[in-house]
């Protein structure tokens, strides 16, 4: 948004755009009124303080220190330290309660982000690199923070105290505070001119950022693919590019202060040398004191301090501008699945009907064509086919991971869009190829700690299914902590893991996508005994390659390029000698 504005709109400190998301990003801070106004206070009272000790140091050297009044110049003294030290209590609370109010809307910011994402639709994370979902839900959201801490309310502080500190200035003498404010547009412009190019470079140092989490997550998530082919070399040249990019975007803006606050220091010490040269010049002819010197020194450094930093503030703030910007796309994003359903799944039996079915993931690139079939409860349906003949999208849009373009699927006689969503994923369980486990313990990777999943019915469906004793022989048994993905069990465990899983969750349908593919002989021995057990009363829906693995299954489907093409048992589809006996010969080595 911001890089392509218009250019009349880089004129404005903050554009209209800018400004509906500062509005909206206000909103959240409503639950966090009274903290919202306490800083506005302090950062009044602050803006108020400041400027009264010059004044009083002042008065102090005319009125006292140079008429040798010791009596009041203890007075005057304690009154200054006192406003010192009311002036540090309110600094320390105004910074403690701006971090608190950030960190807070946040917080709440984070947790709505977080729910969002995880209700999107698998088309969204197909698109989307992990890292930049990971640099949207934590980077982006602390520079929103940086709104609150560093930005809006340092700003408005920032300002008021200029304002008040030039009142002081009049105040003290209007015609010292004339001179000193000669230098003050140059300033200004400097500071504009440092704010329009400080905003680019972090929006491209934001960029950089982004690029980086995404390949790095993604280089850590396949390096056994980067090692086994020997592409370590070809990795770390590709991102030391993309790290080179990054450091290029970092020194650029390390540039833009490196020549801005020597400008402002030599600003600042040019508006000095004025007011002393010139206070200096009339003050024998009463046009200043030697009391009003010293305290315009220290204004003078009052105004210039904020100036110096509130260029930045105001990058902090646009930069919070993109962040927001980033983080409502999300929030305002429609790729959730629709979850209009009332009826509630818990009651279902599990017949399933394909009617007609058509699906693409993207426009009419039609994975699934006409696709009709029915599975009555109880039933166990397996699928077979080759590589992309459409087997596990019929999973997904079972799932309403997606959703379909033509046709409908029917649960008990009812439109799956009429259950709500939450309830008809409760009763489709489901186990996948790549076992995804978590880091953890066991017992947690089981239920997905769910409270009403307790460890004895985990250790009972741990025993069915032949799973019990290699847990019990981990360091720990089920309080075992298992590595990010279950790096430290063997896949075959893994998968026993997740066959457990989805039994402690009881579903009416279960789905088996590819749970013996990639496992040995006699694993899949022990992986078979356990899929046996667990698709007993369940409606099954069995995808495999190998066919020794669904010859027990009461129908079998063949799929190619997204069509049915035949349909029966085992041994009906042996006789009628087609496309699966084909795949059963080239399996069973019947084929020379």
């Amino acid at each position: 948004m911001l890089l392509n504005e218009p250019a009349k709109t880089k004129k404005k400190f903050i554009t209209d755009s800018d400004y509906s998301l500062l509005k909206r990003l206000l909103k959240y801070a409503g639950p966090f009124k009274k903290q919202f106004y306490i800083s506005a206070i302090i950062a009044i009272l602050l803006s108020i303080l400041g400027p009264l000790r010059p004044i009083l140091i002042g008065y102090s050297v005319d009125e006292y220190i140079l008429k040798n009044n010791l009596k009041g110049l203890i007075i005057l003294s304690l009154i200054t330290v006192a406003i010192l030290i009311a002036e540090t209590f309110l600094r320390y609370y105004f910074i403690y309660i701006t971090n608190w109010l950030g960190q807070n809307i946040v917080k709440n910011l984070r947790m709505q982000v977080f729910k969002k994402t995880i209700g999107f639709r698998l088309g969204y994370f197909d698109r989307t690199p992990i890292g930049i979902s990971t640099t949207r839900t934590i980077n982006d959201l602390e520079t929103i923070n940086s709104v609150f801490t560093e930005g809006l309310i340092q700003i408005i502080a920032d300002v008021l105290t200029i304002v008040f500190v030039i009142a002081a200035m009049f105040f003290v003498n209007w015609r010292l505070a004339c001179i000193s404010l000669i230098s003050f547009p140059l300033i200004i412009y400097a500071t504009y001119i440092f704010k329009e190019g400080i905003k680019s470079t972090f929006q491209s140092v934001r960029t950089q950022v982004a690029l980086l989490n995404s390949f790095l997550q993604e280089r850590i998530t396949g390096m056994k693919v980067v090692q086994i082919f020997n592409a370590e070399k070809q990795q770390y040249e590709k991102f030391k590019a993309i790290n080179n990019e990054h450091r290029k975007a970092n020194i650029k803006s390390v540039w833009y202060y490196s020549i801005f606050f020597p400008v402002v220091e030599i600003i600042t010490a040019l508006a000095l040398a004025l007011v002393v040269w010139y206070a200096a010049k009339n003050t024998l002819t009463g046009f200043a004191t030697v009391g009003n010197i010293n305290a315009f020194i220290l204004l003078l450094n009052m105004l210039f301090r904020p100036l110096r930093v509130i260029a930045d503030k105001f990058n902090t703030l646009q930069m919070g501008f993109v962040a927001s910007d980033r983080i409502f796309k999300i929030l305002d994003n429609d790729e959730q699945i629709q979850n209009t359903g009332t009826e509630n799944a818990k009651n279902i039996q599990g017949k399933i009907d394909f009617k007609n079915v058509w699906f693409a993931y993207k426009d009419e690139q039609w994975v699934l064509k006409d696709v009709s079939f029915n599975v009555l409860p109880g039933e166990t349906l397996a699928i077979v086919g080759a590589t992309g003949a459409g087997k596990s999208s019929i999973i997904n849009i079972l799932n309403r991971f997606y959703e379909i373009q033509k046709g409908a699927i029917y649960i008990d006689e009812r439109n799956a869009k009429e259950y709500e969503l939450t309830s008809l994923r409760k009763e489709i369980g489901m186990v996948q190829q790549d076992v995804f486990l978590f880091s953890g313990p066991i017992l947690e990777n089981i239920t997905l700690q769910n409270p009403a999943i307790t460890k004895e019915k985990v250790i009972a469906s741990a025993k069915m299914l032949g799973a019990h004793d290699f847990i019990m022989k981990l360091p720990g048994n089920y309080d075992y902590n298992v590595m990010e993905r279950g790096a430290t069990l063997s896949l075959g465990q893994r998968q026993l893991i997740s066959f457990v899983r989805a039994l402690v969750f009881d579903p009416k349908i279960l789905i088996l996508d590819e749970a013996t593919s990639s496992i040995d002989t006699e694993t899949e021995q022990i992986i078979q005994h356990a899929i046996d057990n667990l698709i007993t009363n369940r409606t099954s829906i069995i995808i495999a390659h190998r066919l020794s693995t669904i010859q027990k299954a009461d129908r079998i489907l063949v799929l190619d390029k997204g069509k049915i093409v035949e349909a029966g048992s085992h041994a009906e589809l042996l006789v009628v000698n087609g496309y699966y006996k084909k795949l059963y010969d080239m399996q069973f080595g019947e084929v020379v």
